[in-house]
């Protein structure tokens, strides 16, 4: 597989040009660590092409990738799938669609349809372990959009952060049905292409979709790809995407893009198919202490509380013995793991786990009970972002109207959605969360 953009910067970097252009440094560091990255950190000049006009090294490295997706047309971020999600919404606006939404949304959603302004119409999943994840009801998905008398479309986020997946192929054959567009953030899923079977939201169906490159693929943080199905959305990609992304955007990040093509040609099939049979074994050996959540293999997610644990200390425990979480609460924790993980690492993480497993105090098992509503929505997204707010203590939040999104990070799902109106269940829900205040219109 090719790599024109890391051929051409490594070049580049080795032709002792001097740089009378961006950035200031100028290709050298006073620290030794760091020279390598910035000789091959440059900006767009004769022959590197442009991230939004690409018609060059970065048009031939996206080709690359739509290639390797199988999709009609693939475009990088620099500014992860938050500039992807913008880009699609922004499609959608543009085509005058009504956004119906699975609310396990990532707060990156709520910002953009405030920028948009957007009027989300919201599906509830029927949740399971608190708000990060749940099941879509087809059923409701099909009436919500059979009744609609406008152009559509329907954004679920699949995997979620759990690492649950949704059932695209179902919910594509609905939307398509009733002449709706399926958008899916992806970011969780960039390696679903090359699993045994291939369950990539474009193979099943979805019109766009995003994918974080650095949260499973060996990129840099903050690349991320944005792919469509639909030839006619090939050329509004770019065109939408320069809406919101930084007219600086980092050739290291599009580099490492370059670079996964390199990988997903070449290593990623066998890496993945070594790293199931690690995952397999490590579910096996704690089989009868643990209770895992169902969903793509690469998300070992724990039901602590089923698992008659707490999560916040089992997450404390695995870090003092060399284990850092990708996220933690009382009721879950949630491991993430990758392709380009070795054998080693299972073997470090099983024995962490022993260790943090055995020491960890004993609870009886329970299950979340959160009663999950709607909340009144009283006015926009976009109204309430941009209205004059203040903070507040959550329990004096009652009857107040929420406006920017207070969310346990780093899964960012709402509580309570910007315009919506907080009750007793959310503040509820809040302080279970560790959520002590709230942003609220004046």
């Amino acid at each position: 597989m090719k790599t024109p953009i890391y051929d051409f910067l490594k070049k580049y970097a080795k032709s002792g040009t001097l740089r009378c252009h961006m950035p200031a440094h100028k290709g050298v560091s006073d620290i030794s660590e760091l020279s390598d990255m910035y000789a091959l950190d440059i900006t767009e000049i004769s022959g590197a092409d442009s991230l939004f006009e690409a018609d060059g090294i970065i048009a031939q490295s996206e080709k690359n990738m739509s290639g390797l997706y199988g999709t009609a047309g693939t475009i990088y971020s620099t500014g992860g799938s938050t500039l992807c999600i913008q880009t699609m919404l922004y499609i959608m606006k543009s085509e005058n669609r009504k956004i119906f939404a699975v609310r396990n949304v990532h707060r990156a959603f709520m910002n953009a349809s405030a920028l948009l302004d957007i009027d989300v119409e919201w599906i509830l999943p029927e949740y399971s372990g608190g708000i990060l994840s749940g099941n879509i009801n087809i059923s409701e998905v099909e009436k919500k959009l059979s009744e609609c008398s406008e152009p559509s479309a329907l954004y679920v986020t699949s995997p979620d952060y759990t690492g649950k997946t949704a059932d695209i192929s179902a919910l594509a054959e609905i939307c398509h049905r009733y002449g709706a567009r399926l958008i899916v953030d992806n970011a969780h899923g960039t390696h679903l292409k090359f699993m045994p079977k291939d369950i990539h939201p474009i193979t099943l169906g979805a019109d766009m979709c995003c994918d974080s490159a650095h949260k499973m693929l060996p990129a840099l943080t903050g690349s991320a790809m944005l792919h469509t199905s639909v030839p006619e959305y090939v050329p509004l990609l770019k065109q939408a995407m320069n809406m919101f992304g930084s007219t600086s955007p980092s050739y290291l990040i599009m580099m490492s893009l370059d670079l996964c093509n390199r990988y997903i040609a070449e290593k990623i099939h066998s890496d993945i198919n070594d790293n199931l049979v690690f995952l397999e074994n490590l579910r096996s050996q704690f089989s009868d202490r643990l209770v895992f959540a169902d969903g793509e293999p690469f998300h070992i997610t724990i039901k602590t509380s089923e698992s008659g644990l707490d999560g916040n200390e089992l997450s404390e425990l695995l870090r003092k013995n060399g284990v850092e979480c990708e996220y933690a609460d009382k009721w879950l924790v949630i491991l993430l793991m990758s392709p380009v993980c070795t054998k080693h690492d299972y073997e470090r993480l099983s024995d962490s786990l022993n260790i943090a497993v055995s020491e960890c105090k004993k609870l009886p098992p329970y299950t979340m009970d959160f009663d999950i509503k709607l909340p009144e929505r009283v006015t926009s997204i976009h109204k309430a972002v941009f209205s004059e707010c203040e903070t507040i203590p959550v329990e004096k939040a009652e009857g107040r109207i929420c406006a920017s999104v207070k969310v346990p990070c780093p899964p960012a799902v709402p509580i309570v959605a910007s315009g919506e109106r907080i009750d007793r269940n959310s503040i509820n829900i809040f302080v279970r969360y560790g959520i002590s205040d709230v942003i609220v219109i004046k």
